[in-house]
């Protein structure tokens, strides 16, 4: 039976989100360690149970200590897909679905940009202008075809949005997907479907999947081809998914109609990029508004996979071999910053709460203590 007798943490929360952690946890010893003092978070993992950890799964994990399971503060584990990991033969976790019901909604905004037309009427706005031309042509979402390509907590989350907004719903998942009998129709990779039916049929197409080897430059040349020339694709997922270069050429050459980008193969996205200027195309860096307190949802999935690690029973968001991705690079600059090899020195003269929040206390003892 498992047993947790000390827990070892990185996180960057505030005093409140902090002491509810701690107490998810009261039959244990909760440690607290700067995420960038490698040194120390090596020596007090030796006899820890579970490390909560700010980025990916850091080296200085790996070694000998008696650590059963990582949870890591972010959603994607490509990152912690690697050989050395897998080999530790411990649970590995994360944050996937805090972030969701926003998620949605940002898809949504990329959406209505370009059914409205939104850089034309802010244009007109600017020039005391009443009316633009062409606008009697212009059609919303409703009653037409939205093709969603990964149907995990982010693609479930926007099927019932998009759903009340009443567009046809067609989904593609790798794996069976359970209910959603609104959905017109649902692809699964798993038995031979392809994507080709929502790349030819659908008006948008949001990708809401993993970026894996599987799945890697999966919107390539020939996928921009097979879709309708007034296409608008929107990539809230993983940058690696689309080609740049191809997406770049489909949307020059007319293959496409636009595109609503969160995340790009390079980030920061170079400034000088065709991409940035073209006008059925709508950008944003990477950013989402957050959720009322996204750190207490992912302490709600902590607390949830505690119960089931005591259990035994199987843990959400559970690292796999699917993670893994070897085309290309894991690390966004988030995870590059909390798994820096930058001495600690440095990084603690950077302005952490400016890239990381505002935390609030200077010592754990204001908020590690039991209620």
């Amino acid at each position: 039976m498992n047993t947790i007798k000390k827990v070892v943490s990185t996180v960057w929360y505030n005093k409140e989100n902090y002491h509810e952690l701690r107490n998810v946890f009261p039959e244990a010893e909760f440690v607290y360690v700067n995420f960038y003092d490698k040194e120390k978070l090596e020596a007090e993992a030796r006899d820890a149970d579970v490390a909560i950890i700010l980025g990916d799964v850091d080296n200085c994990l790996l070694g000998e200590n008696s650590l059963k399971w990582i949870a890591c503060d972010h959603a994607g584990l490509n990152g912690s897909a690697r050989d050395d990991v897998f080999a530790k033969n411990i649970f590995v976790t994360g944050a996937a679905g805090r972030s969701a019901p926003v998620l949605a909604e940002h898809c949504i905004y990329f959406m209505m940009q370009y059914c409205y037309h939104t850089k034309e009427l802010l244009e007109a706005q600017a020039q005391g202008k009443w009316g633009v031309e062409g606008s009697q042509k212009w059609k919303g979402l409703y009653g037409r075809k939205v093709g969603i390509i990964g149907m995990g907590n982010n693609g479930r989350m926007l099927a019932d949005r998009l759903n009340a907004f009443g567009m046809d719903i067609y989904a593609f998942d790798k794996f069976p997907i359970k209910g959603y009998d609104f959905v017109k129709e649902k692809f699964i990779g798993n038995n031979g479907d392809t994507i080709d039916y929502i790349l030819e049929n659908c008006d948008f197409i949001v990708l809401t999947l993993a970026l894996t080897d599987e799945t890697y430059h999966m919107f390539d040349e020939n996928a921009f081809k097979k879709m309708k020339k007034d296409a608008f694709l929107v990539n809230m997922a993983r940058g690696g998914i689309v080609d740049t270069a191809a997406l770049t050429k489909a949307l020059q050459e007319g293959e496409i109609g636009g595109a609503g980008l969160d995340v790009v193969e390079e980030e920061p996205f170079p400034s000088d990029h065709p991409l940035w200027t073209m006008p059925t195309v709508y950008i944003t860096p990477h950013t989402t508004p957050q959720v009322p307190n996204r750190s207490k949802r992912t302490i709600e999935i902590i607390r949830e996979n505690k119960r089931r690690f005591l259990a035994g029973e199987p843990m959400l968001n559970l690292l796999k071999e699917a993670d893994r991705f070897g085309s290309g690079e894991t690390q966004s600059g988030f995870a590059k910053l909390t798994n820096s090899t930058m001495p600690k020195e440095q990084i603690e003269k950077l302005p952490l709460d400016k890239y990381l929040g505002e935390r609030g206390w200077t010592d754990p003892a204001e908020w590690n203590y039991l209620d």
